[in-house]
């Protein structure tokens, strides 16, 4: 009997804990409970919904599954256990318990509202709105139906028509968790990044240390080119979640993007550290071999970047970094390798035409270069340095017309170059000092 009495307390003390949301203290509870007395099926329907408030899913299912053996008829236990396969992408065998549900109970909403998700997540986008119609003959102020039926309509890009379905479930219930969310992600990609920054904070007001909401807030000031705010927000990802990958290797790209390559640095190397060998962050490998060029260490950089390239399937900016960092190696004809392996994937790209132009002059094929520098030229007509070293390789040809022709373009372009300027007013001294040995070379033929 003392038994008996322990387990009541204890599932009252589940309940307790539940409606405080402590959720790992109340399945301790309840868990103890069952111990004592494994044929409730309330405690078993509990155990499962406090399984799922903790991630495990799969475990609800079967506590759902054993409280329905004790009670077949329960509609409640039969929808969650429907509702956790949704969740777990089990849809057919979902749908069966759903209208299993609604033959029984013809006039049981959830049975039909939770239809809706699952035929909108299989794309049976009719059946959802079917779903939804007869829902609403049921209960029209069901705010789950209106969240599933914008789900269903933004997914066939029916955005407008979703948001108000949205703000619907905010006007039935100003506290459904997500909505602010799934508001905030239609207005986004609408452009309208002002008002999708102001749901997105609603949604953080109720969960401030939802790191996943944080993590979208810092791309959305990133996306609105507030670069200060996107690096502040992951720094207090970090802060509530040191070990939180993604939010530190979006850090480490901000940091590169800001000109830190060292900081940027750490926060890639902390990346590669929190990884085991099976797993891989794309772009972790050519961040780390761009901020190891950037801090000159060009051998390590070369490393990274060998193996991003075979990572990246020929990425073109892949091959532009280790052209580069070929380059800065003072390695030219193995950077020209790369540069034009890049001009294969992207003909129009102006500096891999620009960049494979200086690897040309410095192996001293100097035609060669000039004729990649002005393809640069034509597909960035206002790319001042191209002009410059175009324009360097014609005075060495002796080409003066095409010389004077490109730094008084590249002076239209930027008039206060100091480099352009000097060579044009030197121009005319290389062109003397270029007939002058000729002339020298001549008369010792003539001798």
């Amino acid at each position: 009997m003392n038994d008996w009495f322990e387990a009541e307390q204890r599932g009252e003390r589940a309940q307790q804990l539940t409606e405080s949301q402590r959720w790992v203290e109340a399945l301790a509870e309840i868990e103890a409970a069952l111990a004592i007395n494994p044929q409730n099926a309330r405690w078993q329907a509990n155990r499962g919904y406090l399984l799922e408030q903790l991630d495990q899913v799969e475990e609800a299912v079967e506590a759902y599954e054993s409280a329905l053996e004790l009670e077949p008829g329960d509609p409640d236990i039969a929808v969650a256990l429907g509702a956790a396969l949704t969740r777990l992408g089990r849809f057919a065998r979902a749908l069966a318990v759903f209208e299993d549900v609604a033959k029984t109970y013809p006039d049981y909403e959830p049975a039909y509202c939770h239809r809706i998700e699952a035929y909108a997540e299989l794309g049976r986008h009719d059946r959802a709105e079917e779903m939804f119609y007869l829902a609403q003959q049921l209960d029209d102020e069901c705010p789950s139906c209106f969240f599933h039926i914008g789900d269903s309509l933004a997914a066939r890009g029916q955005t407008e028509r979703a948001v108000f379905c949205w703000e619907r479930v905010l006007e039935l219930d100003p506290d459904y968790v997500g909505v602010n969310r799934r508001i905030a992600q239609a207005l986004r990609s609408q452009g309208r990044l002002d008002q999708a920054r102001e749901y997105l904070l609603r949604e953080i007001r109720d969960d401030p240390g939802d790191t996943d909401l944080l993590c979208e807030l810092a791309s959305l000031a990133l996306e609105s080119g507030q670069v200060a705010v996107a690096t502040a927000k992951y720094a207090q990802i970090l802060e509530l979640e040191p070990e939180h990958v993604e939010a530190r290797f979006s850090l480490g790209e901000l940091w590169l993007m800001r000109g830190r390559p060292g900081r940027a640095l750490k926060c890639f190397e902390a990346v590669e550290k929190a990884l085991d060998d099976r797993t891989e962050v794309p772009g972790l490998a050519r961040r780390m071999g761009e901020a190891l060029s950037q801090l000159g260490r060009l051998a390590e950089a070369r490393e990274h970047l060998v193996r991003a390239v075979g990572q990246e399937d020929a990425y073109s900016k892949t091959l532009m970094l280790l052209g580069n960092c070929l380059l800065a190696s003072k390695k030219p004809a193995e950077a020209a390798n790369w540069f034009r392996k890049a001009i294969a994937i992207d003909a129009d790209n102006p500096f891999a035409h620009h960049s494979l132009g200086i690897c040309l002059f410095q192996t001293d094929r100097h035609a060669l270069g000039v004729g990649h520098c002005l393809e640069a030229l034509r597909h960035k007509p206002d790319f001042v340095v191209a002009m410059y070293n175009a324009a360097v390789a014609s005075v060495h040809l002796g080409r003066w017309r095409e010389a004077r022709a490109l730094l008084r373009r590249a002076l239209q372009q930027d008039s206060a170059n100091a480099s352009v300027r000097e060579l044009a007013n030197k121009l005319w001294w290389y062109r003397l000092r270029g007939y002058v040995g000729r002339l020298a070379r001549l008369l010792r033929l003539a001798r």
